[in-house]
């Protein structure tokens, strides 16, 4: 029987190659995304792979999803965005916008899937958050903010079904190099570390798969995110420095 992969996030960057990638190794592969065009852009070529229109922060349309696509093995929930602005200048409903899509659209994906992995003893969930959860970068406080409260939310979802079968997995890359990243980059370097090369997509989902063999809830794709947490942890004046000069 072949196994359901529900991606989100689909229509461009990492959420797409990692549909791809799965409709290539013979999954059923739900696509979701609102981008319409981008989607189809995705599954082009791709038999088993079935676009889906969803905003993951409807909490009812996610539920509705799930139930219609039944069984899902493996979720990677990479739908998010990131409106950057300084703190005590970001409107509020873009602040209520980013929770309500990159915190609360992670709960939705999670409540409407989690329960069946449960019943069935098995599935992952691997859910995008960020270096920046680890990281103050200036202008992106609401981001931060939100993806911050992916890691805790993980944390406890770990503690609390320990033993289940349930592989849980929170993806935290530094910049990734894809359309939305460049598009950011070019309106606003000083929010997006524009000086430093972006990771390529693929970097960070073979990082994932690696990390599926191994008993650990964070993947660090990379060396330079390993050693900006370890720095962040242990000498938090030292990267405060590196990031006021950069």
């Amino acid at each position: 029987m072949r196994k359901t992969a529900l991606v989100t996030g689909a229509a461009s960057g990492l959420g797409a190659l990692a549909a791809q990638r799965f409709a290539a190794a013979g999954w059923d592969v739900v696509a979701v995304d609102v981008d319409e065009d981008g989607l189809a852009r995705t599954a082009l070529r791709s038999p088993n792979m079935h676009t889906r229109l969803c905003d993951v922060s409807d909490a009812r349309a996610v539920e509705a999803l799930v139930a219609e696509t039944g069984a899902v093995h493996r979720v990677v929930h990479a739908a998010a965005i990131s409106p950057l602005a300084p703190a005590l200048e970001q409107p509020l409903d873009d602040v209520e916008r980013v929770t309500r899509v990159n915190y609360l659209g992670t709960v939705n994906v999670v409540r409407a899937t989690l329960p069946g992995m449960l019943e069935r003893r098995g599935g992952e969930l691997i859910l995008f958050s960020s270096l920046n959860a680890f990281v103050p970068v200036a202008k992106t406080s609401a981001y931060r903010a939100a993806k911050a409260a992916i890691n805790a939310y993980a944390e406890t979802l770990r503690q609390e079904h320990a033993g289940s079968g349930v592989r849980f997995k929170v993806v935290c890359p530094r910049q990734v190099d894809t359309p939305a990243y460049r598009a950011a980059s070019a309106a606003d370097p000083s929010g997006t570390a524009a000086g430093m090369k972006a990771m390529p997509v693929r970097r960070v989902l073979d990082a994932i798969d690696r990390s599926l063999a191994r008993d650990e809830l964070y993947v660090f794709p990379d060396a330079i995110t390993r050693a900006t947490v370890l720095t962040g942890r242990y000498a938090p004046g030292l990267l405060r420095r590196a990031l006021t000069r950069a």
